[in-house]
């Protein structure tokens, strides 16, 4: 990770909102992406994580509107200025085209060089990411590639026309431990190389740990959190981060129950007044129930909570079971 970093944004995003059909999904939604670093969005199902991340590609669900600003507007650049790493690797390649043809058609629709340049591009892309015997691998289809090999080779793609960010959502979801770990080593070091920002959509909270700069917690469709993950994850100072730090194995103790988060989030068109987080968070007030929290600067983060000078340290306590009855 990047311990300093040019001040001026690569992305800016204001003021985003998403709805379907006039249910908003993302509310008012403020960040921005600074050069080359790794920028981690997290919360749980439903905070509009990924649709946050697909706006920024343009590729929204159809029905969806939008408001506020994007800027620059990088979906007319996508493929070369801005690109994605899916969630679902099988999925995002055609089962009738060779892998290594898929890559050349990516160098193609972005650069005027000849076939066998871009042929030649795709197989320096898939040995770059690890991908064995690359050239012969090339002439391969998706379905010979392990799981393994397709999210790499979704990477190579990626990053195969040199792009400013990529964003990644959720790209190791199926994948086990050792898998995932494999790929984000291979995704950091073809940002590395590229010398892109990343975007890095993902639930995982040890990921966000491991390879974020900065890390954006998101619940109900708002910013609840924003700033330098390690201060973040060290020092939670919204209830809602500190819930799903607590949920995590580490923050077990002997004789009590795994801390978690009581309740789920509420759907887009049911949101109650106030606070979203007010019916699962442990310091709500009537101020919370009736006046829904600005993101204020703090720190050099932004915290979106009535209540952030109240937290304990470590408020992953406020999550914590009570000791267990002997039977």
């Amino acid at each position: 990770m990047e311990s300093e970093r040019p001040r001026e944004p690569l992305l800016s995003v204001r003021e985003l909102r998403i709805a379907f059909e006039g249910v908003e999904a993302v509310r008012g939604l403020s960040f921005d992406v600074r050069p080359r670093e790794v920028l981690a969005i997290v919360g749980e199902s439903g905070a509009g994580k990924s649709l946050t991340a697909r706006a920024l590609l343009g590729m929204l669900p159809r029905g969806a509107t939008t408001s506020g600003t994007i800027e620059p507007d990088l979906a007319a650049h996508r493929g070369r200025r801005i690109s994605l790493v899916p969630q679902d690797a099988l999925s995002a390649l055609s089962p009738v085209h060779p892998v290594g043809d898929q890559l050349a058609a990516a160098v193609r629709s972005v650069a005027r060089v000849s076939r066998k340049e871009a042929r030649d591009r795709a197989v320096a892309a898939l040995d770059r990411v690890g991908i064995p015997d690359a050239a012969r691998k090339a002439r391969a289809y998706p379905h010979e590639y392990s799981g393994g090999m397709r999210q790499r080779a979704v990477i190579a793609m990626a990053t195969i026309n040199e792009p400013d960010i990529v964003v990644a959502d959720e790209p190791t979801t199926a994948l086990d431990e050792e898998h995932r770990d494999q790929v984000l080593r291979v995704l950091a070091e073809q940002r590395e190389a590229v010398g892109a920002a990343l975007v890095l959509v993902t639930h995982d909270m040890d990921v966000v740990r491991d390879h974020a700069d900065r890390v954006l917690v998101m619940y109900a469709g708002r910013l609840t959190e924003l700033g330098p993950a390690d201060e973040v994850l060290g020092r939670p100072r919204a209830p809602y981060t500190a819930g799903l730090l607590a949920s995590l194995p580490q923050h077990a103790s002997p004789g009590r129950r795994l801390p978690a988060l009581r309740g789920t989030p509420p759907a887009p068109g049911a949101l109650p007044p106030g606070c979203a987080f007010a019916p699962r968070c442990p310091l709500a007030t009537d101020t919370c129930r009736t006046e829904e929290p600005e993101p204020q600067e703090l720190q050099g983060r932004l915290v979106a909570c009535h209540h952030w000078p109240e937290l304990p340290h470590p408020a992953t306590e406020l999550f914590q079971e009570e000791e267990r009855q002997p039977a």
